[in-house]
């Protein structure tokens, strides 16, 4: 395990619940978005700000963290790619065991994603980074009945006249088209 960044906003420290079941803290605070907190088409940008709104509760087995967290996720249109911006609020809670001590329903520590706290510090980034990314749309779109773009010229659908098409053939079926001109040539001339 490596040691926690103790300067970091998203690292927070429990030493005031002093491991007494019961015990509770409320932290309120604005942090900066860490790098890579989204996918690649929509994600919350590195820097901007994002509000937490936690409860840190003293439990027999650690401290249990819950709240909510709040940022803006930008991104693009999948269909059409215009920029998109929305407010983001997602909920919080995970468990972070005290150091060799697992919970009751895991008695023989098989249980592999569990956060342990590193002294009286624990580290909000990894569960805020699992809740936003969870939280964004797989494929984001500006409206859900946006047409996207003409796979013809590119232009965007929803600016387009209305009946926006393009007369274009398959090129698999051109040369059948050409046999086609020419058989109705063939039966004009012969009338």
């Amino acid at each position: 395990m490596t040691t926690l960044d103790h300067r970091s906003p998203l690292v927070l420290d429990t030493r005031e619940l002093s491991r007494r079941p019961g015990s509770m803290r409320v932290v309120r605070r604005g942090v900066e978005a860490p790098a890579d907190l989204g996918t690649a088409v929509v994600g919350v940008a590195e820097g901007s700000p994002v509000e937490l709104d936690l409860r840190l509760e003293a439990v027999m087995e650690g401290v249990l963290v819950s709240g909510t967290a709040r940022a803006t996720s930008t991104g693009e249109c999948v269909r059409c790619l215009d920029p998109l911006e929305r407010e983001l609020v997602v909920d919080l809670q995970e468990l972070y065991t005290y150091p060799g001590r697992a919970p009751e329903d895991d008695p023989d520590g098989t249980q592999d994603d569990l956060h342990e706290l590193d002294g009286d510090h624990l580290d909000v980034e990894p569960v805020l980074r699992d809740a936003v990314v969870l939280a964004l749309p797989f494929q984001p779109v500006c409206s859900p009945d946006c047409p996207g773009l003409c796979a013809d010229c590119g232009v965007r659908l929803a600016d387009a006249e209305p009946g926006h098409h393009h007369d274009s053939v398959d090129p698999r079926w051109a040369a059948l088209q050409g046999l086609a001109s020419d058989r109705g040539r063939t039966y004009s001339q012969e009338d």
